[in-house]
């Protein structure tokens, strides 16, 4: 998982364009669906230079996935007449996630997450999204399969996507951004599971190891989805404004349940750092009850010796007078007594079931 940070540097110019992100070896490429309840047109490879062509009375999502290209993103933002310090936000990929409201745009920033495989780590993908009358840009730092879905539900006319505007749109890709934290949360869980199973057949400091790393994992999960349900809050307010257009009325509902959404996944985080908690208590009982049975034992052991020791102690006196040192069996008597003490006592402690 990597730490996002905020860099603190002097600049000259305000609200410069840079690409913060670690995916700067992916060009730059655009992808355009023109739609309505009627047609539908992909161009895979779309170039700047087409953006007059653009039909204005047809729903449009403008996709970019690649960050590097700060020419290109300078003329998108020029053609659709968007601020400056809009166009950093998207390049600035230690942001977090926002939605910012102005008389004619929506803009929203989000992370999106996903595990890696065979790593204790997790995927954090900055993904920014603008909609104007009509329009919907969305920028990605990389290319990958998100959308796939709901690309095949516009080709295919699938569900009402394309007999509704672009806010629609915007829901269902925020909800499958979403999936992406269910799908991180539950491979979470699943190695969390077989952590808790290994705790109590092992007591390796390894173990303890692997449980503050995932908590760490889901404390992140939990600082991503918290600033998305603010967002998601915000947006539903949206509705009182009755002077912004950019979401139809009938589509706040659906921010309404990617509102509950981020409350069903905080709690489900809550509910499985708790199950790290338990596990974690469970290691160190473990470990305290294993070290009460050494102590118990050894314990044990030093009281049988005790009274030996004394006798060893008073038979090992360099006094003359001592009868019992020309007794011509008394080594091996008091040998016996010693053996019948040791035993009269491992019965004692037996009884008392203190081992």
């Amino acid at each position: 998982m990597r730490k996002i940070k905020f860099r603190k540097v002097r600049r000259t110019q305000s609200n410069p364009l840079e690409y913060t992100g670690r995916h700067k070896q992916f060009e730059s490429q655009m992808q355009l669906f023109i739609y309505d309840d009627t047609m539908v047109k992909e161009d895979r490879e779309y170039s700047i230079e087409n953006f007059n062509e653009i039909e204005n009375s047809k729903n449009k999502w403008l996709n970019l996935h690649g960050l590097n290209n700060i020419e290109l993103i300078e003329k998108i933002g020029s053609f659709f007449m968007i601020d400056q310090f809009i166009l950093s936000d998207i390049l600035n990929t230690t942001r977090r996630t926002k939605v910012e409201q102005y008389s004619n745009i929506l803009f929203f920033n989000i992370k999106s997450l996903l595990p890696t495989e065979d790593s204790e780590n997790i995927n954090v993908e900055q993904i920014s999204f603008l909609i104007k009358e009509g329009i919907l840009i969305s920028f990605q730092e990389k290319r990958s399969d998100f959308f796939t879905h709901i690309r095949e539900r516009i080709r295919t006319h699938t569900g009402v996507v394309r007999s509704k505007k672009v806010d629609y749109l915007l829901c269902l890709l925020l909800d499958a951004i979403m999936e992406n934290f269910y799908i991180t949360i539950e491979n979470e869980e699943d190695k969390v599971e077989k952590l808790i199973v290994l705790s109590k057949t092992s007591s390796k400091p390894e173990i303890l190891i692997k449980i503050e790393k995932h908590r760490e994992n889901f404390n992140f999960l939990k600082r991503s989805i918290i600033p998305l349900r603010d967002s998601l809050l915000a947006i539903k307010s949206l509705k009182e404004d009755d002077n912004f257009k950019i979401i139809e009325s009938e589509t706040y509902i659906y921010f309404s349940k990617l509102y509950q959404k981020s409350l069903e996944l905080l709690e489900q985080i809550e509910s499985d750092m708790g199950t790290l908690e338990s596990a974690s208590n469970f290691f160190f009982s473990s470990q305290g009850h294993k070290m009460n049975e050494i102590m118990k034992t050894l314990t044990v052991i030093s009281a049988i010796f005790i009274p030996l020791t004394f006798i060893v102690g008073v038979y090992g006196m360099n006094f003359e007078n001592m009868p019992e040192l020309k007794y011509e069996n008394g080594y091996y008597t008091v040998m016996a007594i010693m053996l019948l003490i040791g035993i009269l006592m491992v019965l004692y402690f037996k009884k008392r079931k203190w081992f």
